[in-house]
């Protein structure tokens, strides 16, 4: 019997000794999120961009952003207009193709008219090159305030690289 009580009491202190030991263990390990894009996607203000290579049409534009589980970009605040000035001329999710002069992001909100970036005179719906006249935006040269890059509106039919936006996803880091 005593060495019956003797093997239990081991038992038990092995367990404590085990579950101190998980427990150490674990307040040192720290578990992170961090957003992340796929391949292929940069990651900037927890939102996944893309920069298309080839030029399309906009719908078609629209099309390939969906298809990769996003959509034309919106922009959202001057520090989203800055970190997209990418070197040449892209999409963004712009458009007043329902009514003229009613211009629309792609979640079909309207445009904060206190926080734009059109060129000029721009938008203009000029109709020399398409007697549709330009219901889609751009975003292009440098110009203006800063030396952003500038929207113009531009026939959607014109073809021209895009960008692309979706949520990050969350991923998990372990450490030490």
């Amino acid at each position: 019997t005593l060495l019956s009580l003797s093997l239990t009491l081991s038992k038990v202190w092995m367990l404590i000794y085990k579950q101190l030991q998980w427990s150490l263990y674990s307040n040192l390990l720290k578990v992170h999120t961090c957003p992340k894009c796929e391949e292929g996607w940069e990651l900037h203000g927890g939102k996944c961009y893309y920069f298309s290579t080839s030029k399309s049409t906009w719908d078609q534009s629209r099309d390939d952003c969906r298809r990769g589980g996003g959509d034309l970009v919106k922009i959202d605040s001057r520090e989203e207009q800055v970190e997209n000035t990418a070197a040449d001329k892209f999409w963004i999710g712009l458009t007043d193709s329902k009514e003229e002069d009613k211009w629309l992001w792609v979640d079909d909100s309207p445009l904060n008219t206190s926080l734009t970036f059109w060129s000029g005179k721009d938008p203009d719906n000029w109709t020399g090159t398409n007697p549709e006249g330009e219901d889609c935006a751009r975003m292009g040269e440098r110009g203006g305030a800063d030396d952003l890059k500038c929207w113009f509106d531009r026939s959607c039919k014109d073809p021209q690289k895009s960008i692309c936006e979706k949520s990050a996803e969350t991923g998990r880091v372990t450490r030490v």
